[in-house]
């Protein structure tokens, strides 16, 4: 019986949308994450090929706002968004998101979220549920979970926990991601 309060919790994050906030002007939603990762549409000089495929990482060390998505948590959905728009199949589209420093505390469900920010809201963790869901790896560096006393067990469903931010990277790189340099 214990257990259901947990899987209740795991289902709504999973299920919950993102904050929906509407796009700034001249974007749109996307056709895979509607609710964030707004896309601008471009008329690119630099064509996309029928065969790209991308596996991308990105890194995230700066903490959000409470109640804001994180800037690279919604840059990664933006990504996968406005490749799938330009035609790229999403099964050709992989993306990670290395998590380190103050950032960690943005992986946390909303409770234990709330219980280390005053009851402040965590914008990010319906974002984090859904990219996961979707097939985004997110991982924590352990060295800055050890260091924020983040357990597993408070982080959002679907994030997992790495060695390290750098042992993550290098062994993203052996796979074949570049890493996104912004």
């Amino acid at each position: 019986m214990p257990k259901l309060p947990i899987i209740f919790t795991m289902l709504l994050l999973v299920a919950a949308p993102a904050a929906a906030a509407p796009p700034r002007p001249g974007f749109v939603a996307g056709p895979v994450f509607g609710n964030f990762g707004h896309i601008a549409p471009v008329d690119s000089d630099l064509a996309i090929p029928d065969d790209a495929a991308f596996k991308v990482a990105f890194d995230l060390s700066a903490k959000a706002a409470p109640g804001e998505i994180g800037r690279t948590i919604d840059s990664a959905a933006r990504f996968i968004n406005m490749h799938v728009a330009a035609g790229v199949p999403v099964a050709d589209i992989k993306v990670a998101i290395v998590v380190h420093g103050p950032a960690s505390g943005d992986l946390l469900k909303p409770e234990a979220y709330a219980a280390r920010n005053k009851g402040a809201v965590n914008g990010s963790a319906a974002a984090i549920s859904t990219l996961a869901a979707h097939g985004v790896d997110i991982w924590l560096c352990g060295q800055s979970a050890v260091a924020s006393s983040i357990d597993k067990a408070d982080l959002v469903p679907g994030v997992k926990m790495a060695l390290s931010a750098m042992t993550a990277f290098a062994l993203l790189q052996r796979q074949g991601y570049t890493v996104n340099p912004f």
